[in-house]
């Protein structure tokens, strides 16, 4: 093997940082296992506020080669919400309520409210957007009306005018649209980020007006609702500087004072704690200096005692940092501080209008400490002096002397709001606050009268454009609506992990068995090429920060059941070469030469439709993405150069080792199997399937799941076992409308389905939906139940995720069609492949209709359908393009000079038998075992994968290369003989080019 070093030094090198990577998790674990000990109590019950306190305790410490406990949790194999619990939610920004709030009063007009209704209701042309709907509906209602005249409000003044074209018009609310939904996306972020969750996943979905967000470990629900939904709120308001609190400064440091000396006294009566809380002194001897000094100038106190006013500021700096426009806490202090500054004592000691609130981003401090700025707000009653709804427009821009600044534009009401408090405030801070955290609080340089405002600091050109788009915020009515949820409980994510370790270990030992029992002493060494790639899997993903999910094990063990079909193909290359008498040696270096063309094609067929998947695919269907197109690069390496390694380290000292044994020698060798005459015995089976399917799809329809059809799921855990039936009529009962109930992986679970409520998108519509669920379970007797898992879609995002799931097949069929174009340079190989997978498509579809509602387990149409679909495409075009590279291969054999095209097909799909049986057994085997043992949230799926299996590898023998053969024969007759001489001679080059 050429460049023998290099791939040894690449190897170790990927080695090497695939230990370093996953050595992260390990240490992550390590600390959780610690905080869940540290937070136990002798009952075995755990304290979660001590938990968050531990990690709390070493967030910003260094915990491991030089990175905090922050930075090591943040590069750990992350968990994804199946195996963790969580909550999975897709915010949508209304575009209706940012039209209604830009054309201002002009929005009451008949025709405008008409046009708003007919452009949500109408879903029929899904590539246009909203605003094209919207304006066309409106011309129909008004058509001599210019959009000019409806907004061209003050609000929009510098935008747009009176005489504005309608592209302009349409143009501007394009970019306003646009806009909002960013700072939805930044809203999201922040109300996220005082949520607290680790490790959260926020994103925007491109070309869409939707953000993603993904919360691991959450477990209160209908807060996250709250917390999400609506629109943000803006206030202005004062700030109190600390030396005008200076007596409640004194008052909170003796508050601390007492609070320490009880605690101490506490410790001396209690036994002594067994378990290191390993958290660290917050005591800053440098800032306690500073605030007494403070005090000692600025406070009325008349207090004397200089013992104990040290004792009080001592106590006061061990939790607050003084900071130039208020008190700063250290990250990990937090809640704690929270704590005690709602304590009614403590608020007792402050100006009743005064109102605490933390910065919305910490200041970095020495040690990797993060200091969070706690500001002291004035609100009278409440209410803060102005509110964003007098913004007009804010724009970043830059001032006279280069910097970043941020211009703001007020109407009316807002500048004369704006002109007082800017008077009663110069030389003073103004708070900008948003959802109750300050984004910035600069000092007011003068009186400003007109409500034109400018905010210059030390800003970055990314911050004046946050701050730019948060006061945009409060200018348009944007509010924020869930359109998909899920939230799984942390129990049933536990089983998950059991029900995916237990599933994965099963398979991979069944692939490591069978193929030592089938190649015998090569087996040991495609099982080590496995583990490693197992190995390098699980660090890739560490290193790119991928998660790691149910479906992505489910990935993860057929990407190996699938990565031993490059260890078949270069092993019965090598069997092939030795049954031509070739040297050992020899045999070994040709049939890793011959194979890899095959390994190559088949593999960039089924990485394309991985590619799809992740492009198209979310949750289940992109976690299982993930780890596919992760496993297939990883096998490919390890298939081609760590094999390769290891076979030759075995032949250093001349040995020899066997390919088969006594039991699997001459299995799937000189079979005679005529292919090709019984085509059209097969393309009539084929038929008969798929007209049952089609009278099928007529009469019975399929079951679609609510990703399809828009819905609410839940999933319900009873003490015993439940009559479905019975339940199914209680919920009809109670919800008043149809409901599917469905045991869900035992007797005692079920799924249920409904639209009830499905229009409405309040959080409070989510509580009512799950209150009438457990209303109708409490009609079960003497069987409690719990919700352990729910879903709700949308109908707006059903529809899209429906039109996405057909683009992705459609894409998937067009990007192998043109694949194997490009590679096989005959259109008829292209139309057999195709052909192929929309049989196969059909059938999967035909089995799933007839026999839903008949098994134990889901056979509803829905996103994991469709990316069992997509794989099985994938797994049908990897045999296809097997079966036609032998053929082309074949074809362009000067052996087959003289032989009937039907003779040489033949021949070519007989000699890939053995490849086509042990790759297809293997992959059964595994997803069997996920069939088993993967848990009910993955069964339906692995089934269309199994089924997907076996179709497929039947239509690539029986369907696709008949269909080449008809093909084929169909253009010799109108090609003279010297053509297709020559396009042999001209194949048998190209094959010799390629394999060269």
């Amino acid at each position: 093997m050429t460049n023998k070093n290099g791939i040894i030094a690449l190897t170790i090198v990927i080695a090497l940082i695939s230990v370093y990577n996953l050595s992260f998790t390990f240490v992550s674990r390590s600390f959780k296992s610690k905080a869940i000990a540290y937070a136990t109590d002798a009952k075995g019950e755990v304290d979660l506020t001590k938990k968050q306190h531990f990690i709390d305790s070493l967030w910003r410490e260094e915990v491991y080669l030089g990175n905090t406990l922050q930075d090591v949790t943040e590069r750990e194999l992350n968990l994804g919400l199946d195996l963790q619990g969580g909550m999975h939610v897709v915010l949508e920004v209304a575009p209706a309520d940012i039209l209604k709030g830009m054309a201002g009063g002009n929005a009451r007009s008949a025709a405008f409210q008409n046009a708003l209704k007919k452009a949500g209701e109408d879903k029929s042309a899904n590539n246009s957007t909203f605003i094209n709907r919207f304006v066309s509906a409106y011309k129909e209602a008004a058509p001599n009306t210019s959009l000019a005249s409806v907004f061209a409000t003050s609000a929009n003044r510098g935008k747009i005018n009176s005489n504005s074209s309608d592209s302009d018009v349409i143009k501007m609310l394009k970019t306003e649209i646009d806009g909002s939904i960013d700072r939805a996306f930044q809203i999201t972020q922040a109300r996220i980020d005082k949520f607290g969750v680790t490790n959260p996943n926020i994103q925007r979905l491109p070309g869409q007006n939707r953000v993603l967000v993904e919360l691991p470990g959450v477990d209160n629900p209908e807060r996250v609702r709250r917390l999400l939904s609506g629109a943000a709120k803006l206030e202005f308001a004062e700030v109190y500087l600390t030396q005008e609190l200076g007596a409640g400064l004194e008052g909170l440091g003796r508050y601390l004072t007492q609070q320490a000396e009880i605690e101490k006294a506490a410790k001396k009566s209690a036994p002594a704690a067994s378990v290191d809380t390993a958290s660290t002194d917050t005591t800053k001897k440098s800032t306690a200096g500073g605030l007494a000094a403070q005090l000692e100038k600025k406070s009325d106190s008349t207090a004397t005692d200089s013992a104990a006013l040290a004792a009080q500021s001592a106590a006061l700096t061990s939790l607050f940092v003084p900071m130039p426009q208020g008190l700063g806490v250290y990250l990990k202090d937090t809640a704690r501080a929270s704590e005690i500054l709602r304590r009614p004592e403590v608020r007792s000691l402050f100006p009743s209008d005064l109102v605490f609130m933390w910065d919305r981003k910490g200041t970095e401090a020495g040690g990797n400490q993060l200091i969070l700025p706690l500001y002291f707000i004035k609100k009278s009653n409440g209410e803060a002096a102005m509110e964003g709804d007098v913004i007009v427009d804010a724009t970043h821009d830059y001032d006279d002397r280069g910097r970043p600044e941020v211009t703001m534009r007020m109407n009316g009401e807002g500048a004369r709001k704006w002109r007082s408090l800017t008077a009663r405030s110069v030389g003073r801070p103004v708070a900008i606050i948003i959802d109750n955290l300050v984004y910035t609080a600069p000092t007011v340089q003068g009186e400003i009268p007109n409500g034109n405002s400018s905010i210059t600091g030390s800003f970055t050109v990314e911050e004046t454009k946050d701050m730019s788009n948060v006061l945009k915020a409060g200018k348009l009515p944007a509010p924020t609506h869930i359109v998909e949820e899920a939230v799984v409980g942390s129990s049933l994510g536990a089983e998950a992990i059991n029900d995916g370790l237990w599933s994965s270990a099963v398979g991979l030992l069944i692939v490591l068995v069978f193929m030592v029992a089938y190649y015998n002493q090569a087996g040991w060494i495609a099982d080590m090429a496995l583990l490693i790639n197992l190995f390098f899997l699980l660090g890739v993903m560490a290193s790119l920060g991928a998660v790691l999910t149910l479906s992505g094990i489910a990935g993860i063990v057929l990407s190996i059941g699938m990565a031993v079909d490059a260890n078949v193909l270069i092993y019965e290359g090598i069997k092939a070469e030795l049954a031509e008498g070739k040297p050992f040696a020899q045999s070994i270096r040709d049939g890793f030469k011959h194979s890899l063309t095959a390994i190559i094609d088949s593999n960039v067929t089924t990485l394309l439709t991985g590619i799809i998947l992740y492009t198209f695919g979310t949750g289940l269907v992109l976690g299982f993405a993930t780890t596919l197109v992760l496993g297939l690069l990883t096998s490919l390496f390890s298939a081609i150069f760590i094999t390769r390694l290891l076979l030759e380290q075995k032949l250093k000292n001349g040995k020899t080792f066997a390919f088969t044994n006594t039991l699997t020698k001459g299995w799937f060798q000189d079979n005679h199997f005529d292919f090709v005459s019984q085509r059209r015995r097969f393309y009539i089976i084929s038929a008969i399937i798929i007209a049952i399917g089609v009278g099928s799809f007529i009469f019975k329809g399929f079951g679609l799941g609510i990703d399809f059809k828009g819905g609410r799921s839940y999933v319900v855990r009873f003490e015993n076992n439940v009559d479905a039936d019975a339940l199914r009529a209680n919920m009809d009962e109670i919800l008043g409308s149809t409901t599917e109930v469905k045991t869900f992986g035992g007797q005692d679970q079920v799924k249920i389905t409904t639209p009830y409520l499905i229009e409405d998108t309040t959080p409070e519509a989510d509580q009512k939906a799950e209150a009438k669920i457990l209303e109708a379970t409490k009609k079960i007797a003497d069987n409690p139940a719990k919700i352990v898992s729910s879903n709700k879609v949308g109908p707006t995002m059903a529809k899209d995720t429906l039109w996405s799931a057909v683009y992705a097949v459609l894409l998937a069929l067009a990007a192998n069609f043109v694949y194997i174009l490009i590679r096989f340079k005959r259109v008829a190989f292209s139309y057999g492949a195709v052909m192929s997978l929309a049989h196969d498509v059909v059938i999967i579809l035909a089995i799933f209709s007839l026999f839903n509602g008949w098994l134990p387990w889901s056979l509803d149409i829905d996103q994991a359908f469709i990316g069992a679909i997509l794989t099985m495409i994938g797994y049908s075009m990897n045999d296809t393009v097997v079966i036609y590279d032998r053929i082309r291969d074949y074809l362009a054999d000067e052996k087959s000079r003289g032989q009937s095209l039907s003779t040489v097909i033949n021949n070519a799909l007989n000699s890939t038998l053995s490849r086509t049986a042990v790759t297809g057994i293997s992959v059964i085997l595994v997803l069997i075992v996920l069939m088993i043992f993967g848990g009910a949230v993955i069964r339906g799926f692995t089934f269309c994968m199994l089924l997907g299996v076996i179709v497929g590898t039947y239509s690539s023998l029986f369907v696709a290369a008949p269909i080449v053969v008809d093909l084929l024969q169909r253009s010799q007759k109108n090609e003279p003989a010297p053509a297709v001489a020559a396009d042999a001679t001209a194949a048998a080059a190209a094959t010799k080019k390629v394999k060269a």
